[in-house]
């Protein structure tokens, strides 16, 4: 089986409450019904950084400012999409960022939905484990401030 290396950025956007007790954070829903953070390829000429803004803009609705990085996730899966099966290793730079403008209603077509939730239980709703553990990270962070 061939084997490919993919690399992809994404982020965690957030929202103080207006009480300034806890911070809401952007998820997506893929139209396989999964949760998720949004996050996509790097395209050429582009930083992990500036990936990371756009997948934001364009999966989330929403803008951000780039706080500082998280993590990488890393990740090996099967590709039934080329013509014939490739296993992949996956790499996804992941980004704290701050909103500055947007509705999630003006997510991109590649999304089901996007919505704020308040970041324990966006962390309850991930679909994956990596993805709870980068909004726990956030929630550290954020803590820290």
């Amino acid at each position: 089986m061939l084997t490919r290396n993919e690399v992809s950025a994404g982020g965690i956007v957030f929202r103080p409450h207006d009480d300034g007790n806890g911070h809401d954070v952007v998820l997506i829903l893929t139209h396989e019904g999964r949760w998720q953070l949004p996050k996509g390829w790097i395209e050429e000429g582009e930083s992990p950084e500036q990936a990371a803004v756009r997948e934001v803009r364009e999966e989330g609705g929403v803008d951000g400012d780039i706080i500082g990085p998280l993590d990488t996730i890393e990740y090996w899966y099967t590709s039934t999409y080329d013509p014939e099966p490739v296993r992949v290793h996956k790499h996804v730079h992941m980004f704290l960022l701050h909103y500055t403008g947007g509705t999630t209603d003006d997510h991109d077509d590649e999304c089901e939905d996007a919505r704020w939730f308040e970041i324990g239980a966006a962390e309850q709703k991930l679909a994956f484990k990596d993805e709870r553990r980068m909004v726990s990270m956030a929630r550290e962070a954020l803590e820290r401030q």
